[in-house]
């Protein structure tokens, strides 16, 4: 009921953000009409298609996203009628006859019904559906742990009524919104005569509205335009409920145990590990097996770099404790479509000298057994199949290990081996633990599902080849794109020779995850650093000291590691060679 309540107030926070000023002309277009017969269906119709369309895409399927596609150009098709008609009802009623059942005629029709008091709500409730397939929301901190948890968990009824919540609310502050305007529209009616023009000014505004929808205005420029940061409000009311922060991997989150004397409560069973749809290493593992071991579940996938600084550490209590009844099994849960092939995954484990069993979770489903939110994660089991402990995030690795001793004293082991010393890890690489005092930039995803502080001209456009121009300037944490590229739902795909991606970063280390073309051939790249080739010093492990390297395989890539004073700085990489596919940029 929490979250509900949440997602209304996220709803009703959106009339503050400059995304919704693409429908407003749509829906002030009514604001002088019945509430009840115009402008209610209006809105019911516009929350009622965006929960069930986001329903729907938030689950990754790639026939809802055309399918989503196709429905905002008929809508916008819908919406320029609509427009045509408030400016020239005679006029589109002779040039638009096609569409008049769908266009012209639905607002003349509408408007009729409503004088003559015969009600007009089904027609007002078309007109709203149309405009929900054309409401693109900023996706701010509660709607982002909706969809995120969707498309983590797979659709349900809960996800839907969240989505449905948020959507009502912003109805509610639109119905606010629209009651006030009407009374101004009303007032300025009866004393000035200008009804007419009125109205025609409002189907001007819903025109450059539709132009501004079908340019990708709607989901680039205005997101960057926000004059109220409704991003902190939003995050301040998640802030203030505990449990209800969106899932995403974090740098570092304590686990449930505080104290190295406190006892290690029960937080639940081990569930059943049968939703793997592969294994390595191992024959398929069974939880009943595993009885009187203690077991370590470690939730990862091999392009998160914070899988890949928490593993060395994994890899040594698998090492130390295997003889003393530790068995640790590794559940490779893919973020990305790349990471689900079973032939990346195997040569992952193979160049991470994974030795202990790992289980391919490429559905997700124990993933949803275990409740998980977080890559990695840690659950701490003991010899009687009961979750004692957990660990969200790299860090805490004293405390893990502890947890470990203490399990396997339960089950009876005796003449452990001295804990290993944290500090002594031979950390090399990607696997050398983040600079947090430096560390001012956040994973940030390309493709455009979500992406956040994209700075090109004119937003990013889906699904379609555009040429696109990097800013001469990046705040800190922006970044664009330069060249001919198509961005899907996951990545940006270089269509042409020469294209370039730039990011305004403070951080220690640079990485972005990176996928050769889709046939697996090599792309060769340039790295440069505040318009300069980058220094040998700072070259990260991928780079070669003339800042040079090669794409060759689908995976996370070091580019940058500075060695001296980190500051911030502009990194830029050039692609030589067209087909790359970018994914997601990382620090630490």
């Amino acid at each position: 009921m929490l979250l509900l309540l949440l997602a209304y107030l996220g709803g009703v926070l959106t009339l503050l953000s400059p995304c919704i000023l693409p429908v407003l002309p749509f829906v002030f277009a009514r604001a002088n009409r019945p509430f009840l017969r115009s402008t209610l269906p209006l809105l019911l119709g516009m929350a009622l298609t965006f929960a069930v369309v986001a329903s729907l895409a938030a689950v990754g399927s790639q026939w809802v996203a055309q399918a989503n596609q196709i429905g905002r150009w008929v809508a916008l098709v819908l919406m320029a009628v609509f427009a045509l008609a408030l400016l020239w009802p005679r006029l589109a009623d002779h040039l638009l006859a096609p569409f008049q059942r769908v266009g012209a005629r639905l607002s003349a029709r509408a408007d009729a019904a409503d004088d003559d008091g015969r009600g007009g709500a089904w027609t007002s409730l078309l007109i709203g559906i149309a405009t929900g397939l054309l409401w693109a929301p900023c996706a701010g901190p509660i709607l982002g742990l909706v969809l995120t948890g969707a498309a983590l968990h797979g659709a349900s009824v809960g996800t839907s009524a969240l989505l449905l919540a948020y959507a009502l609310g912003a109805a509610t502050a639109l119905a606010l919104a629209v009651w006030i305007g009407g009374r101004v529209f009303n007032a300025l009616q009866a004393r000035l005569g200008l009804g007419d023009v009125l109205r025609k000014v409002l189907g001007v505004a819903a025109l450059v509205a539709v132009v501004a929808i079908g340019l990708g205005w709607d989901t680039g420029l205005l997101t960057r335009l926000s004059t109220v940061s409704t991003a902190r409000i939003e995050q301040g009311l998640l802030d203030a409920v505990p449990g209800a922060q969106p899932a995403a991997p974090p740098m570092m989150m304590a686990g449930a145990t505080a104290g190295a004397d406190a006892p290690l409560p029960v937080e639940g069973t081990l569930p059943s590990l049968d939703g793997a749809t592969g294994w390595l290493n191992s024959p398929p593992l069974k939880a009943e097996q595993l009885r009187g071991k203690v077991v370590l579940i470690d939730f990862w996938t091999y392009s998160c770099i914070n899988c890949l600084r928490a593993m060395p550490f994994v890899h040594e209590w698998e090492r130390r404790y295997r003889d003393h009844g530790l068995v640790v099994v590794g559940v490779h849960t893919p973020e990305f479509a790349f990471e689900r092939d079973p032939r990346n995954v195997m040569k992952a484990v193979q160049q991470l000298k994974v030795e202990y069993p790992v289980a391919l979770d490429n559905q997700y489903s124990i993933w949803r057994a275990f409740n998980n939110q977080y890559w990695p994660a840690q659950y701490f089991v003991d010899a009687q199949g009961s979750i004692r402990a957990h660990q969200f995030g790299e860090g805490n690795y004293a405390h893990s290990e502890q947890v470990i001793r203490r399990l396997l004293t339960e089950a009876g082991q005796t003449d452990l081996p001295p804990p290993a010393d944290p500090a002594a890890a031979d950390l090399q690489g990607v696997a050398t633990q983040a600079d947090m005092g430096n560390l001012r930039s956040p994973e940030t995803y390309l493709g455009h599902a979500r992406a956040e502080h994209f700075a090109s001209a004119g937003g990013q456009r889906t699904d379609v080849a555009f040429d696109y121009t990097l800013p001469a300037s990046l705040a800190l944490n922006q970044w664009g794109l330069s060249g001919r590229w198509t961005v899907t739902d996951e990545a940006a795909q270089l269509q042409q020779a020469g294209g370039r991606i730039a990011f305004q970063f403070h951080a220690r280390d640079l990485h972005l995850v990176l996928a050769p073309t889709q046939d697996g051939t090599p792309v060769r790249f340039r790295v440069w650093l505040d318009g300069k080739p980058l220094p040998a010093a700072d070259a990260g492990s991928d780079v070669g000291a003339d800042g040079s390297g090669v794409v060759n395989e689908n995976r996370l890539y070091q580019l940058v590691r500075q060695r001296g004073t980190v500051g911030p700085h502009r990194f830029e990489i050039e692609f030589l060679d067209a087909g790359v596919q970018a994914y997601a940029f990382t620090f630490g």
